[in-house]
């Protein structure tokens, strides 16, 4: 699996160590092994992960600014994890509110010693986020709107959110409230896999 790995970095031209391809591999293994009773997520083929879910997160890693984030709806850690293998500098929050979900991020945190993640269980609407983050990210979370609206409180003065999506998301954007802008719209390049990917970056006014 490390040689598929390279071989997908390589082509997206990202440079990562040896440890950190060890622990990408390792977070597939223990997401193959805790899907079958956990069910996770709908991929169940490992290589197709390292695809969809590994190169899918951490090809946004040149658009982030900060060094505290918070990935909301985290799911099995998507793209929290990833991110937060790739930038050992950075703490990432991964908010969730099924417990499964978060006792797969703790067995996660434990088994690749993982010290700069922290899974928590709660809605996202109940979460303080004290002191306020860099970056609020998403992938597949909800609309733009919905998106702002639920996590408005969790930004700080200069912090963004940075929505993951596929196809140009044109119609959400029109609809974000006016005290929001889109400040950029980039174009995500993922090696194989199928369909467009976008990065939609918005600050509030």
């Amino acid at each position: 699996m490390i040689n598929k790995l390279t071989q997908l970095l390589n082509a997206a031209n990202i440079s990562l160590s040896d440890q950190q391809k060890q622990q990408l591999v390792g977070y597939v293994e223990l997401l193959h092994k805790w899907n079958k009773a956990y069910n996770l997520t709908s991929v169940r083929d490992p290589q197709e992960m390292l695809v969809r879910h590994i190169l899918d997160s951490i090809v946004v890693n040149p658009s982030l600014t900060g060094n505290r984030f918070i990935d909301v709806g985290t799911g099995p850690g998507l793209p929290g994890v990833p991110l937060a293998i790739v930038r050992p500098d950075a703490h990432f929050t991964l908010l969730d509110s099924l417990g499964k979900r978060i006792r797969f991020l703790r067995q996660v945190q434990f088994s690749l010693g993982l010290q700069n993640i922290e899974p928590v269980q709660s809605r996202v609407e109940d979460f303080s986020g004290e002191p306020a983050f860099d970056g609020v990210i998403s992938r597949a979370f909800a609309s733009l709107s919905d998106m702002v609206n639920w996590c408005h409180h969790l930004p700080g003065r200069e912090g963004r959110f940075y929505a993951l999506k596929g196809q140009h998301p044109a119609d959400e954007i029109a609809a974000l409230p006016p005290q929001f802008k889109v400040t950029d719209v980039v174009a995500l390049n993922v090696p194989q896999l199928e369909g467009e990917r976008h990065l939609v970056i918005i600050q509030s006014l």
